[in-house]
């Protein structure tokens, strides 16, 4: 994979940049985290170099200084909202955000439920966290929240609120997904830190978009077609090339919500310590980028990844044309189509050839290797064995699974386990692999190679199974597939 980004200027000078913002601040800064502290591999995908856990790296860097509070909205707890990525509710991600944190050696202060309005869910999740030892919290509605000012910073408004008790100089506040009161939090607690006499200050940490690249850049256009089923629009931000006559990226919610932003400073400080949205960020990315032209090439990908997942997530009933036709849009400003992703040519001819469902994969040398269906395999298992054979030099005739050891797995799924494909998914491919390399030296070469398939790009000219999905995004393999169905069933798993 070419490299685009400086990893280690990034930890160097982010870590430094959230330091001089604790400073101005008298030692006191509230940082509202967006994105995903864990696994950011949209970062890793357009800017290589960029590690999915450089955020919790950066932070492990300020583990003395630092402490996290974690909001979560109990209107999605009585909700059960789910984590789209994960697959999993905002209730159960806060836990799992708590052992992350933990386990990476930072201090989780407490949870604050924002929104609280007694809902009977909250209040046994709150009972639930406190019988696990956590501290809570809870923050209540305003009405006429954020403008309706006067009420806001009042003692009916931030006043009603908990004051959460803090003990670091820079307060980390994250959250399981976007909604969660992030922002609101951080408000609250400069309002009760300035009744205490505290000085305190409020500073925003979002990756994307990039700031200081163009709006039209290929990384932020990227951003723009992963948010493309949100209302996240990058824009210049005007009170920055007012204030300072410099053009910088924003998005189009933040700037949209400054000027209130700003009156609840005045408000509650009495003065604004910033004069743009963009002032708030702290955010370092831009200043590490080391090949622009490698992070140019990786979001075009990107765009054109994004664009089948919208195509796909139509066809499973989970969305509109609205994204489909907003990335079609950013493709065109790009200059790219479907035929600037290699693989999707080769998979569709593949099909097309076959008669069948297939696979294909482009190498890191450039090389388009592609996977069929057969009575044994299925394509995207044809496609993952061909590609170990090429990154381990073997020779393609050579057979890593015999028929004699697939067979006996097959019969045991449709037999025994009521299973009504014989064709293997993924991750049995890779234990009978796993099984095979005991005795067969090949079939150690093969399965030793797992690891150099991460980054390289495949499509199959069917939608997977999530079986199959998932092993793929478990070897960092960047997937894509046609808006179709193997079979015309209504339920697919």
């Amino acid at each position: 994979m070419q490299i685009g980004f400086d990893n280690d200027k990034y930890l160097k000078t982010q870590s430094e940049h959230i330091r001089e913002r604790i400073s101005k601040f008298g030692g006191k800064l509230y940082m509202e985290f967006g994105g995903k502290l864990f696994d950011d591999y949209h970062a890793s995908r357009v800017l290589p170099g960029f590690h999915p856990d450089s955020k919790i790296t950066m932070l492990k860097e300020l583990r003395n200084q630092a402490e996290v509070i974690i909001a979560i909205n109990a209107n999605d707890i009585e909700k059960n909202k789910v984590r789209g990525d994960l697959g999993i509710t905002y209730d159960m991600e806060l836990l799992r955000l708590v052992d992350a944190f933990t386990s990476n050696g930072l201090l989780i202060g407490s949870v604050v439920l924002t929104q609280f309005a007694e809902q009977p869910s909250a209040i046994s999740y709150e009972n639930k966290l406190q019988t696990l030892g956590l501290k809570v919290y809870r923050h209540y509605p305003i009405d006429g929240y954020p403008s309706n000012i006067p009420l806001i910073v009042s003692d009916n408004g931030f006043g009603k609120n908990d004051y959460i008790v803090t003990s670091r100089p820079l307060v980390v506040v994250t959250a399981p997904g976007p909604g969660s009161g992030k922002m609101a939090t951080c408000l609250s607690q400069l309002y009760h830190e300035n009744k205490r006499g505290i000085k305190a200050g409020y500073a925003k940490f979002e990756t994307f978009p990039v700031w200081n690249l163009p709006l039209n850049h290929p990384v932020n256009l990227a951003y723009e077609a992963a948010t493309a089923d949100l209302d996240d629009i990058n824009e210049i931000d005007p009170f920055h090339l007012e204030a300072y006559g410099t053009t910088v990226i924003n998005y189009n919610r933040d700037i949209a919500v400054f000027p209130v932003l700003s009156a609840i400073f005045e408000k509650i400080q009495g003065t604004s310590p910033y004069k743009s949205p963009t002032d708030m960020g702290v955010n370092m990315v831009g200043f590490c980028i080391s090949d622009d032209a490698v992070c140019q090439a990786a979001a075009k990908q990107e765009i054109l990844r994004r664009y089948y997942t919208a195509l796909c997530e139509k066809r499973k009933g989970n969305a509109g044309d609205d994204p489909i036709m907003k990335i079609e849009l950013l493709m065109k400003k790009c200059g790219i189509t479907t035929g600037d992703r290699p693989c999707v040519m080769a998979a569709n001819v593949k099909a097309e050839e076959t008669g069948a469902p297939a696979a294909a994969m482009q190498m890191d040398d450039g090389t388009i290797l592609t996977g069929k269906t057969s009575a044994l395999l299925g394509a995207s298992s044809a496609l993952l064995l061909n590609a170990l054979k090429y990154i381990a030099g073997i020779d393609d005739k050579i057979e890593l699974l015999s028929a004699d050891l697939i067979s006996p797995i097959q019969n045991l799924k449709v037999d025994h386990l009521g299973g009504h494909s014989s064709l293997l998914h993924l991750n049995e491919i890779l234990i009978a692999l796993a099984l095979a390399s005991v005795t067969d030296p090949n079939a150690k070469k093969a399965i030793d190679q797992l690891d150099n398939l991460s980054g390289l790009e495949a499509h199959s000219s069917v939608i997977l199974s999530q079986i199959d999905e998932g092993v793929f995004k478990k070897l960092g393999i960047n997937l894509t597939c046609e808006p179709h169905y193997e079979s015309k069933k209504l339920y697919h798993k």
